[in-house]
């Protein structure tokens, strides 16, 4: 399976396999990622900034956003499969939040 490079800015580059779900691929590489709801779009706090090629958006993450008024303003990581190398900046963190991991995300 194809590898892709993602980038963090003030954290590193590392590899993830095409396919892994974004905010899977930043947990398991250290990076501090909120995320609520497991991966259902529902809670939005998987919020990530692109620096690069944004990826195609689903009907759920568009319709999650739209529903709560910030279609545009950053994506969401649970509903992007890494599908290219993306440089990407995690908008909130769990540990600003207070918060422990969500649930797990499925693959």
């Amino acid at each position: 399976m194809a590898m892709h490079t993602i980038t963090v800015p003030g954290v590193g580059s590392f590899e993830v396999e095409e396919g892994t779900k974004l905010v899977r691929a930043l947990e398991l590489n250290g990076v501090d990622v909120s995320h609520r709801c497991g991966g259902l779009a529902r809670c939005t706090t998987c919020r990530v900034e692109f620096h690069s090629e944004y990826p195609e958006m689903g009907k759920a993450e568009h319709d999650s956003l739209e529903e709560d008024g910030v279609l545009g303003q950053f994506r969401l990581s649970c509903q992007i499969r890494v599908d290219r190398d993306m440089d990407v900046t995690p908008l909130m963190r769990a540990s600003e939040q207070g918060w422990e991991p969500g649930p797990d995300v499925d693959e």
